[in-house]
């Protein structure tokens, strides 16, 4: 699995986006694959299993993206986990 986070940024936290239909409440984007997401990006490789714990301890929302899944963030509403 992969998370992104942002180039010069990464000791603030992975990449998340506000989910507008739940208050604006942050989703952090996990990659089945490796995925570039933009040149302002980082892509870093993380263990499946402690990534989806880390994030269901923590309680934050996240979405696993498949290879076939085409993902366009935001150009706002986005912040670190």
């Amino acid at each position: 699995m992969y998370i992104l986070t942002v180039y010069g940024k990464e000791s603030e936290g992975a990449y998340s986006v506000a989910d507008p239909k739940n208050d604006g409440e942050q989703i952090l984007y996990l990659f089945e694959a490796e995925d570039d997401g933009s040149p302002t990006m980082h892509v870093l490789e993380v263990e499946d299993d402690i990534m989806l714990k880390t994030c269901e301890l923590h309680d934050y929302s996240y979405t696993v993206i498949t290879p076939n899944d085409i993902v366009i963030p935001p150009k706002t509403n986005h912040d670190f986990i």
